[in-house]
């Protein structure tokens, strides 16, 4: 079988995010040095054979804390877009196929969180539940799982109506079985899509929360917190931030570009599936 450009495109992103996300799990395992070790007597020292990264402000090695950082970074990024995911899919199949009341409340509720500027509205919920890792996430949380609500929502008002779901209704399918049997996995697809393109979105957010003293603490290695602990000396040791932000922009240019090949194989299905 033959595989298009955008196939294996696509399949060559999905074994480097796979890398990304694997490289993250064991890096613990292979760290050159301490990341918490703090050494006075090394402080700032620049890009060499001993410290690939070189050392930060209180002699930590850059390198070490750059690999741990990228396990809190992806494995926060990957549990929001999880749970966002979840939550907002069921809401939005739920409101889209009951109608009614059900319908109004929830799309009232998306209505009411999507009024605010994202990044604006995890910044005040996360200073409303107490700087912390597991507050930023859940700020994010409040904020992402608007776009799967109403994008599975819109999904499920196209379908309710189709041949098959009448089928099972005069058959007499309980509408929890119809939407975990029939709609579910008719509304998947696209929202892998979104999935994958918000996981980028999601690393710079919590690494925004980190930067501005919402998200991860200090002494975390997390890059939003190395790129704050470095602002005061990006002129005097700019390794200290250079690194952390180069490490920030690979997962969001590697993710972004897998969501926009997903998406286009899908299209190109669906376009192929209408012509047949």
């Amino acid at each position: 079988m033959k595989l298009s450009a955008d196939r294996i495109k696509m399949l060559m992103l999905s074994v480097l995010a796979f890398v990304i996300v694997f490289g993250a799990h064991i890096c613990r395992y292979v760290l050159p040095y301490n990341p918490f070790k703090t050494s006075m007597t090394e402080a700032s020292l620049p890009p060499s054979a001993a410290h690939w990264f070189g050392t930060d402000n209180l002699g930590r090695d850059v390198f070490s804390r750059v690999l741990q950082g990228s396990q809190t970074s992806l494995y926060a990024a990957l549990c929001v877009v999880a749970v966002v995911f979840v939550i907002g899919t069921l809401l939005g199949v739920v409101a889209g196929y009951m109608g009614g009341t059900v319908d109004a409340v929830i799309m009232k509720i998306v209505v009411i969180f999507q009024a605010f500027p994202s990044f604006i509205l995890a910044v005040a919920v996360s200073g409303m539940l107490g700087a912390g890792m597991v507050n930023g996430m859940l700020s994010l949380c409040a904020v992402y799982w608007t776009t799967y609500a109403k994008l599975s929502r819109s999904l499920v008002l196209q379908m309710k109506d189709a041949d098959y779901i009448r089928a099972a209704k005069l058959c007499g399918a309980k509408n929890r079985h119809i939407i975990f049997r029939y709609v579910l996995p008719n509304v998947v697809s696209p929202l892998v899509v979104t999935a994958a393109l918000d996981v980028g979105s999601v690393i710079l957010s919590m690494a925004g929360l980190s930067f501005l003293g919402l998200g991860a603490q200090r002494p975390t290695a997390e890059w939003g917190v190395m790129m704050s602990e470095a602002r005061n000396y990006m002129q005097t040791a700019p390794w200290i931030i250079i690194f952390p932000g180069l490490a920030l922009f690979l997962p969001v240019i590697v993710f972004n570009r897998l969501g926009d090949s997903v998406r286009d194989v899908l299209n190109k299905r669906s376009l192929q599936g209408k012509r047949s």
